[in-house]
């Protein structure tokens, strides 16, 4: 008869005591930790969000770049914005989509009037995205769509998950499908359907999971943040674990595809990236230039894309 929503703004564990308090009953959810990127944190700013008038409800990773002319045309439209966020913008988007698919004589209880649904919406979407879609006329649907922003699907038996990462499928399933940027995938209890933009109907490439689930448990630590600390040791020499080569003085790396004269001539190193690992590559530019005597700059890689550099 709808879909519940529960939503926080704070820690994991205080939406947990909102569960407690006001239990949500299903078959078949959605759920988000996201800071704010639009808005300040605030439980209205928090996922998911809503379309229409609960038509359809939204969580999603990225950031859309044209959201503020999107909302400006959906309002036009009479679409009501109860947040800052730029997510809501794909949700209004979706239902606004919907709606003209249903004037057009579309059945609303048919998946594939919500698959085309979030088709033609995220054909308007520029920026990136990981979403996670549910809709309120078709209960036991999920649907996933990516650009940019990583989505992982888990094979259960009887049931799917889709995620961000795959970290939080350990210990719920053993086989993986990663989905490709511009591909779509409709999740039902018993079945997954996998389309890309521009290929069509996809075949899923399923692997194995094969992370542990003391790999994702917090042990004996306080908090992750903490247990990664004491994990740099290990994590960095299974990084280095088949590289080094010390009989010829040198490094392997299977995924640089130069020869030794193309790296002799490189004369500067760029090193992009954001938050903690900007911070990394302010470390890597020193050991960079005391050990190989090559410049190096670190940039925010969330800014280096607007950039017209030399």
């Amino acid at each position: 008869n709808g879909i519940a929503i529960r939503k926080k703004a704070g820690r994991v564990n205080e939406l947990a005591q909102l569960l407690e308090r006001q239990p949500a009953i299903g078959s078949v959810g959605i759920g988000h930790t996201r800071w704010a990127t639009h808005g300040a944190a605030t439980d209205i700013n928090s996922h998911p969000h809503v379309g229409g008038n609960g038509d359809v409800v939204v969580v999603h990773n990225g950031v859309i770049e044209n959201y503020a002319t999107l909302k400006d045309k959906l309002q036009e439209r009479g679409y009501v914005f109860r947040s800052s966020t730029d997510t809501e913008v794909v949700a209004h988007l979706i239902a606004h989509q919907l709606e003209e698919l249903i004037k057009l004589g579309d059945d609303p209880t048919d998946v594939k009037t919500a698959v085309t649904a979030v088709e033609g919406s995220i054909k308007l979407l520029k920026g990136t995205y990981g979403l996670g879609i549910l809709f309120r006329d078709l209960p036991g649907l999920l649907i996933g769509a990516r650009a940019g922003s990583p989505l992982v699907v888990g094979v259960g038996k009887g049931e799917y998950f889709l995620a961000s990462d795959s970290g939080p499928l350990v210990g719920h399933t053993s086989e993986i499908v990663y989905l490709s940027d511009n591909e779509l995938v409709v999740l039902t209890p018993d079945e997954m359907k996998l389309t890309h933009r521009d290929s069509g109907r996809m075949v899923p490439s399923i692997q194995v999971l094969d992370q542990a689930a003391a790999d994702s448990d917090l042990g004996e630590f306080e908090h992750y943040m903490l247990k990664e600390i004491y994990e740099q040791p290990t994590t960095i020499e299974n990084a280095l674990r088949g590289r080094l080569d010390d009989d010829a003085a040198t490094a392997k790396f299977g995924d640089v595809n130069l020869t030794v004269q193309q790296l002799r001539r490189i004369d500067r190193v760029v090193l992009t990236a954001c938050g903690t690992s900007w911070h990394s590559g302010l470390v890597g530019e020193y050991l960079i230039e005391e050990f190989a005597r090559i410049p190096v700059e670190v940039e925010y890689a969330s800014e280096f894309r607007y950039r017209n550099a030399p």
